[in-house]
């Protein structure tokens, strides 16, 4: 009798055991699962505005950039990886249709919510410039490089930030702004040559003169009239240097050089040597400034 008993404790215990795990191994299904929350991912059209949306969101965001180094963001089609990453994307940031042609009716197809045009951001800033100024503004307002210019760089990374729910900051301060311009003071009354007419924003930004350029605004070549035109306005001007962009071979720039006796200088308009870190865009304007500096020396 004895050893029933002890029997039937035994069983009674172990099915009290198997309730019990039962009973947790419910609740614990019970539970939701927490994943970690992914960041946010910017993909920019051109390096330039990755760079702007770095400096802009620090490391509360991922940024990638979509043209390759070597290509032309006129004449760039998107190819499957590139939409592939836009459709991933929580946010978009592109120039605009006159710049980036061929991405133009991608770019249209997608929620306002996740797109930012570059081009949307500056303009009333360039309107005021065209009031200011006069008629050459009102040209500049056109220009896509508006990247160049700091006061628009600090326009586009504050949509961005305003878009993520980030604290509004400057991503080059003004004080800043003022000693770069203060240290090409004493280059006012020199001008330069470059690939393609690029550079207009900087120029206004900094209080220089407008400069020359061989290729006009999508880097196509001139006609002969315009050719021989430039060449008149070089003798006349008080031209320092040439310079050359990474992304161009540059062999018409050569030609003129060596034609004028001028000097060729590296300049890097879109930032290709320019590391993504929190820093970066004011880095990129400063190095511009130095590039600047170095044709004018």
């Amino acid at each position: 009798m004895i050893k029933k008993i002890q029997y039937n404790t035994c069983g009674l215990l172990l099915s009290l055991l198997a309730l019990g795990s039962g009973s947790l191994s419910a609740d614990s299904m019970s539970e939701p699962v927490l994943e970690p929350l992914s960041e946010p991912f910017i993909v920019t059209s051109i390096k330039p505005l990755a760079i702007i949306a770095q400096s802009a969101v620090g490391d509360q965001a991922r940024v990638e950039y979509l043209l390759p180094d070597n290509q032309s963001p006129h004449d760039f089609s998107l190819p499957v990886s590139a939409l592939k990453k836009i459709a991933s994307a929580e946010l978009v940031v592109w120039i605009g249709p006159g710049f980036e042609t061929r991405s133009a009716k991608t770019m249209a197809k997608l929620p306002p919510s996740k797109l930012i045009t570059a081009m949307d951001q500056i303009d009333p800033l360039a309107g005021d410039a065209a009031v200011a100024a006069g008629s050459h503004s009102k040209a500049m307002s056109a220009d896509p490089h508006l990247w160049l210019d700091p006061d628009y760089g600090n326009a586009i990374a504050a949509e961005i930030q305003a878009r993520l729910g980030l604290p509004i900051k400057q991503i080059i301060g003004q004080d800043e702004i003022q000693a770069l311009r203060a240290s090409m003071a004493a280059s006012q009354d020199k001008t330069y040559l470059s690939h393609h007419d690029a550079y207009d924003h900087f120029v206004r930004a900094f209080e220089l003169p407008a400069g020359l350029s061989l290729r006009d605004a999508r880097g196509s070549v001139k006609g002969v009239q315009s050719q021989y035109q430039l060449r008149k306005t070089i003798m006349a001007s008080n031209i320092s240097c040439i310079f050359v962009e990474p992304q161009y071979q540059g062999k018409d720039a050569a030609a003129v050089a060596a034609e004028f006796a001028l000097p060729l200088v590296a300049l890097d308009p879109q930032g290709l040597s320019q590391p993504l870190n929190h820093e970066a865009y004011s880095q990129f304007i400063g190095s511009l400034v130095a590039q600047f500096k170095a044709c004018f020396q």
